[in-house]
């Protein structure tokens, strides 16, 4: 099943997209988020999937601070893209003093992670990351299962604009290393493959 897309009047303000996303009944189950200014309906993540995601935030609680949290269905605003985004794995400091219960600022996320779906890879590889950048998030693992040269993790870092460096890239199999303030060697051989 791939995503579904909700259009709205482009003319909308960024609030009332906002509010719309919180305030409609999506099914259960699905992963809602605003992409490009765009409602994106996606059906959940598949075994495999959530298996490679697992095995991340298991070894990210080995190195995070204790006041920080490892997060897989918090979105995280950035107004300037357009963007209501849930990556696979959210790394942030555990804010309780919110204004709101459905997302945080993207600002205060130290690393995302996302895990291609074959339908809506597009989104994991382009509009997400930029939208990443743009909101100064300083690390983005992308956990491709279906890139053209084979299942790889490239983690990015340094952005500028929305725009990415990348910093590595390991074929699955091979380990790939998060810099600091993570220090975390992750083994891509752990990661089930389709």
């Amino acid at each position: 099943m791939s995503a579904l897309t909700v259009h709205q009047d482009p003319e909308q303000s960024w609030d009332d997209l906002v509010r719309f996303w919180e305030e409609m009944e999506w099914p259960e189950g699905s992963k809602v988020e605003i992409i490009e200014g765009i409602i994106t309906v996606s059906p959940a993540p598949a075994l495999r999937h959530n298996v490679i995601a697992e095995r991340i935030q298991r070894r990210l609680y080995s190195v995070i601070p204790e006041d920080w949290g490892v997060f897989q269905t918090l979105a995280i605003a950035v107004p300037s893209r357009l963007g209501m985004l849930i990556p696979d794995i959210l790394v942030a400091p555990v804010r309780e003093d919110s204004d709101t219960d459905t997302h945080i600022p993207a600002a205060l996320a130290e690393l995302v992670v996302e895990v291609t779906s074959k339908s809506n890879a597009r989104h994991d590889r382009i509009s997400k990351p930029a939208a990443y950048a743009a909101a100064g998030i300083p690390l983005y693992l992308l956990v491709d299962r279906w890139a053209p040269e084979g299942p790889t993790a490239t983690l990015y870092g340094e952005p500028k604009g929305d725009v990415y460096r990348t910093l590595s890239t390991a074929k699955f199999g091979e380990a790939l290393k998060l810099p600091t303030p993570f220090d975390l060697v992750i083994d891509t051989s752990e990661f089930p493959v389709d």
